[in-house]
């Protein structure tokens, strides 16, 4: 199967954002393919919320706000109803977040693949989850 709709985990965008090493660099190169087209990226707004809470602690308010924007401009950002919030619930997953997220992209129908650095926390998951750096091998 051919990996071209991806959900991008907040640890990622994180590892871009934070400059953590040595992580960021494969990051770096997923978001790349997302903003050139060669990769449809997928967030959603949980994730987004969760980054901009861990990154005010560091940077001020409107910088990380501006870095949000620039990557909305190439992700696509799926939804968290009360459905997939529901399902995530009755999950056996261990994480509620990683819950979220796995059933927001399952509902969404084209997402092949979850990119995580957590790649245990989704154990459970119907989908495709790969690390930046297995990923990048597939391509």
């Amino acid at each position: 199967m051919k990996i071209n709709n991806i959900l991008i985990d907040s640890d990622i965008i994180l590892d871009y954002f934070l400059d953590r090493q040595p992580f960021s660099e494969n990051s770096s190169k997923i978001l790349a393919l997302c903003e050139t087209g060669k990769l449809n990226g997928f967030v959603t707004g949980i994730a987004i919320a969760n980054i901009y809470y861990l990154l005010r602690k560091e940077h001020k308010s409107k910088s990380i706000l501006q870095g949000i924007k620039v990557l909305l401009n190439f992700l696509d950002v799926i939804k968290v109803d009360k459905a997939i919030i529901l399902k995530a619930i009755d999950s056996e997953f261990s994480d509620f977040e990683d819950a979220l997220q796995n059933f927001s992209a399952d509902t969404n129908g084209s997402i092949n693949a979850i990119i995580t650095r957590n790649i245990k926390d989704y154990k459970k998951s119907k989908l495709s989850v790969l690390t930046p750096t297995m990923l990048l091998k597939t391509l």
